[in-house]
């Protein structure tokens, strides 16, 4: 098949009428040259696959890289047929606590059971989700650090507001892997606020 295309701009100057068969458009290295007609995340959302969970009141987070823990956590559980590509997150912490890093940890491990929260699919009243999400719960196997995100001080960021993060997809939970917030020192009492977004695409 062939498929015709010319290097830089149309010629003509007006709109091009509903219609018509314009040729594609090429750069000089040959790239094809494309504009986004809807909003970023449109088609995914459109199509009931992007999901997002959040803390509904503060938490006290657990410290480290600890078994016990509370915070955020998602997990595409074992028995998934889904990728789930992380696109966006973000936290706030609500009042003083003690000198730490934020960051984000990920592992793999066995399905968690207990203790889930429900996420929500961005398409409101649109299907539920198979990615799993807590605020509390046992790691299902060994986290590593895998982002870090910023810092906890000990006074807040008045008037700041939210921290929120474009991961763009670039991180991918397989079947069996999980991703939560981590803190180097535990928050304030019931101070944190987390919030994952992400989009479930078929294996």
């Amino acid at each position: 098949m062939l498929i015709q295309a010319q290097v830089g701009p149309a010629v003509s100057s007006t709109s091009l009428g509903t219609g018509t068969n314009p040729n594609l458009r090429l750069d000089n290295l040959g790239g094809l040259a494309v504009s986004q007609l809807n909003p970023r995340y449109y088609e995914e959302t459109y199509r009931r696959q992007t999901y997002t969970i959040a803390n509904q009141s503060g938490v006290t987070t657990s410290t480290g890289l600890s078994g016990t823990y509370t915070g955020l956590f998602i997990q595409n559980p074992t028995t998934s047929t889904v990728n789930v590509v992380i696109t966006k997150l973000g936290y706030a912490i609500s009042v003083v606590g003690t000198a730490g890093v934020i960051g984000l940890m990920t592992g793999v491990g066995t399905s968690i059971t207990s203790t889930l929260v429900t996420p929500r699919n961005r398409f409101v009243g649109g299907v539920g989700a198979q990615c799993l999400a807590a605020a509390t719960c046992s790691l299902p196997g060994t986290a590593v650090i895998e982002t870090i995100l910023g810092s906890q001080t000990t006074a807040l960021d008045a008037g700041l507001g939210p921290k929120v993060i474009d991961l763009e997809g670039s991180l991918i939970l397989p079947p069996g892997a999980f991703a939560a917030f981590y803190t180097s020192t535990a928050s304030g009492a019931s101070g944190f606020f987390g919030s994952f977004q992400w989009v479930e695409i078929p294996l």
